[in-house]
């Protein structure tokens, strides 16, 4: 949601003046009201002690598992209504608050997987790293020091109110077989967190880049460097870089999904090519290509079969449900004008073709509808109708 400017101002404005759980009671109710208007349902201090209570973390949250392409599952921990009432007003006075450093992408009002991998265009060397666990990685203890210090400064006397939110925003979860309370892969408000607190790993990257002649950009867990020089071989780089992540900030590195890409073969950052531009990879319009002509060939109902055989092969592994082809083209198609442009040709040709399509099975729809409701007649008037427009 994109606030007015004065919105902004005033979040930013009555956060800074917080005294009591009451004042953050206030608060989150206003931002509800101009999210809901007023169907908002209030907020208490009674139900915001109730979610923050680590007695009753185990009502907080549902799990799931996804599986993932190579075969293993991500866990994702979705908040129940109540706490998602709470959280999602949270994450945009958090976003109006705190500033993400310049060079972090992901999750950011105004940016884009476009804009990290626009930084990497070009270059003859694009290295991709990947943190491991990230999310699980910041526990209830540093979430609460991000409160207490800049931009928040909920210190001294408001020490109670840093560890109110960060308690919040983080939930038990077991790890590799210990309990610890960390930040959840599922809230609304874990990406905007660990934006806050990776500040200090993007200032001391984007350094280190600086020093090295290279470009650096971070878009949530994946951090990519790239450079028309080959340093990312270098020792003392890699030295420096290690020491960065891993001893300083506390991360781990993920090595099985650190790559180097150089020139000549496909480069990629956050999915989209970038070795002359940034792009979709060339199967992405294929696959657009195919299913819009089987829709015109053989029409709808046959289209979707095809597709939702195809579907079920490359991503059965991940998702359950059964989509909606023309949602699903309809999305398709939106992300490519967000990659390539409104004014690309290839968006154009295939934005015409589906909206044709679609025009034509809208008034199928409305016939075969007619027809059902009102008898043939009706529906042949509306068949001519739809001829002659």
């Amino acid at each position: 949601m994109k606030l007015e400017k004065l919105h902004t101002e005033q979040i930013i404005k009555q956060f800074k003046s917080l005294k009591t759980k009451d004042d953050l009671v206030v608060l989150i109710n206003k931002v509800n009201l101009i999210l809901y208007g007023d169907n908002f349902i209030s907020l208490t201090v009674k139900g915001l002690n109730y979610y923050a209570n680590p007695e009753y973390s185990d009502k907080r949250y549902s799990s799931f598992s996804i599986k993932k392409k190579n075969g293993g599952e991500r866990i994702i921990n979705a908040p129940v209504s109540g706490l998602m009432h709470i959280l999602k007003p949270l994450n945009i006075i958090l976003n109006c608050v705190a500033m993400p450093h310049a060079k972090a992408t992901g999750f950011i009002i105004g940016k884009s997987i476009v804009d990290n991998a626009k930084l990497h265009v070009g270059k003859h060397y694009v290295y991709n790293i990947d943190l491991k666990d990230f999310f699980h990685s910041f526990d209830r203890n540093r979430v609460k020091l991000g409160f207490i210090y800049a931009p928040f400064n909920l210190s001294g006397h408001l020490e109670s109110l840093a560890f109110l939110l960060a308690s919040l925003c983080t939930h038990p979860f077991e790890v590799d077989g210990h309990t610890v309370t960390v930040l959840p892969q599922g809230a609304p408000t874990s990406p905007t967190i660990t934006n806050i607190l990776c500040v200090k790993l993007d200032r001391r990257l984007n350094g280190l880049a600086k020093r090295f002649k290279v470009d650096y950009s971070r878009y949530a867990d994946d951090i990519t460097f790239s450079s028309n020089v080959n340093v990312f071989k270098d020792a003392n780089f890699l030295k420096e870089l290690n020491r960065i992540i891993v001893e300083d900030q506390n991360l781990i590195l993920n090595d099985k999904k650190t790559r180097l890409q150089q020139s000549g073969i496909k480069q990629e950052v956050t999915g989209l090519t970038v070795n002359t531009k940034v792009n979709v990879n060339s199967r992405y319009v294929k696959q657009l290509r195919m299913w819009l002509y089987y829709w015109e060939k053989y029409g709808f109902n046959k289209a979707e079969s095809i597709f939702l055989r195809d579907y079920a092969v490359e991503k059965g592994h991940v998702k359950t449900a059964k989509p909606n082809f023309q949602n699903v083209l309809s999305g398709k198609l939106e992300y490519l004008k967000m990659v390539k442009g409104f004014n690309d040709s290839t968006y154009l040709k295939l934005n015409t073709r589906f909206t044709k399509l679609s025009k034509t099975e809208s008034k199928l729809e409305q016939t075969l509808k007619a027809w059902e409701n009102e008898g043939i007649v009706k529906a042949m008037e509306i068949y001519k109708l739809a001829k002659i427009n």
